[in-house]
C-alpha cells in the first residue's frame, strides 16, 4: 500500500487509514476482522476519536492491540477537545484530560498522531500549542495535527510554533471529497476549498481527509429523486456535485473502475501528500478502497472531475 511520511513519526503512515467510529467490544468479532483484513493488505494506520461511541472505539482498538501484541507495527490517530453539551473544550485541562483516557483505553503510553477534534477561535493558539508541546516532550504524543480548523488557524499556530522553538502541526484532517459540502456535517466541522488545498500545495502540509468519498454519495446507490437520507441530501446533493458524479461515472467506465473509486483516487493523488479515512466494514469494501488507492489521476483528469470542461 501506498504510504506518506508525516513529521514526527519513525514510520511513514499509509494512504488508507482505518475507520472506527462503529467499534464497540460487543461487536469485537467485527473489529478483529475490519482490523485484521486491513493489515492484511499493508494498512497501518487505524483512526479513532475520545468520543467515538462513547470511548468504547478506542477500548476496541486497545484490546486488539493487546491481543495481536503488534502496538509497535500500527500508527494511532486519536482525537480529543471535542466540544461538550456545555460548549468548545480545546484548553490545556481539556487536553490533557481527553489524551490521558485515551491512553488509558489504547492500552499504550504514546500516541503517534493526535488531533484536536474541534478549534476554538477563542483561545490563542500559543496557549494551545505550548500545552500540546509539554505532551510531546513527555513523549505521550508523536506528532500533533488539527481535526475540523481552518488553514489561517493551523498556520498561525505553526507560526507561532516555528518562533518559539516548538514543535507545530505536522498534519491537517479536514473533509476533502470531490462532492464539495454545501454546509457542515456537522457543526463545527471544516471542510477543504479551493483556497485550503492551493495551502496545502504551497505548504506540502498533509491532509488526512475523513469522509473521502462522500458518505457514499458516488457509489450509485443515490438519485436526484431519493431524498430518504436527509444528511446527504442537505450536505452534498447540489446541481454541481451531480455533474461530478457523473463525470466520475464517465472517467470509471474509461478505466474499467468503479465511480467510488475515481472520488477516493481524487483525494489521493492532490498534488501534496494526502491519505483517505476509509469506513470499510467488508471484504468488499476493503478490496475497492485498495484498488483505487492504486489509481492514478493526472492533474488534467483532477481539474475535469472537479470543474467539467472549461
Amino acid at each position: 500500500m501506498k504510504t506518506i511520511q508525516i513529521n514526527g513519526l519513525d514510520r511513514p503512515v499509509t494512504t488508507l487509514i482505518q475507520g472506527s467510529d462503529y467499534f464497540k467490544p460487543s461487536v469485537y468479532e467485527k473489529v478483529c476482522q475490519v482490523l485484521d483484513r486491513y493489515v492484511a493488505i499493508g494498512g497501518n494506520t487505524i483512526d479513532t476519536a475520545h468520543i467515538y461511541c462513547g470511548g468504547e472505539s478506542e477500548v476496541a482498538i486497545g484490546m486488539w492491540l493487546k491481543e495481536r501484541n503488534n502496538r509497535e507495527d500500527i500508527v494511532i490517530l486519536t482525537k480529543g477537545a471535542h466540544h461538550d453539551q456545555n460548549g468548545p473544550r480545546v484548553n490545556p485541562e481539556a487536553i490533557r484530560q481527553d489524551l490521558f483516557e485515551s491512553l488509558e483505553r489504547l492500552g499504550t503510553d504514546y500516541i503517534d498522531l493526535y488531533a484536536l477534534h474541534r478549534d476554538d477561535p477563542n483561545i490563542p493558539v500559543s496557549e494551545i500549542i505550548d500545552a500540546l508541546n509539554e505532551h510531546i516532550k513527555a513523549g505521550r504524543v508523536k506528532a500533533i495535527g488539527g481535526s475540523n480548523w481552518t488553514t489561517e488557524r493551523i498556520q498561525a499556530a505553526n507560526e507561532y510554533a516555528a518562533s518559539n522553538g516548538l514543535v507545530g502541526f505536522s498534519f491537517n484532517s479536514p473533509n476533502l471529497s470531490l462532492a464539495k459540502a454545501n454546509e457542515p456535517f456537522w457543526k463545527g466541522c471544516v471542510s477543504a476549498d479551493s483556497s485550503d488545498m492551493e495551502w496545502h500545495e504551497e505548504t506540502q502540509l498533509p491532509i488526512l481527509s475523513w469522509s473521502s468519498q462522500a458518505r457514499g454519495f458516488f457509489t450509485g446507490r443515490f438519485t436526484r429523486q431519493d431524498r430518504s437520507n436527509e444528511d446527504l441530501v442537505r450536505v452534498f446533493y447540489s446541481d454541481a456535485n451531480w455533474d461530478r458524479l457523473s463525470r466520475a461515472e464517465k472517467l470509471a467506465d474509461k478505466k474499467g473502475v468503479t465511480a467510488i473509486q475515481i472520488a477516493l483516487a481524487y483525494v489521493l493523488n492532490q498534488p501534496f501528500p494526502t491519505c483517505a479515512l476509509i469506513g470499510a466494514q467488508n471484504e468488499h469494501e476493503l478490496v475497492s478502497c485498495f484498488e483505487g488507492s492504486k489509481i492514478e489521476l493526472s492533474h488534467e483528469e483532477l481539474d475535469w472531475l472537479e470543474n467539467g470542461e472549461k
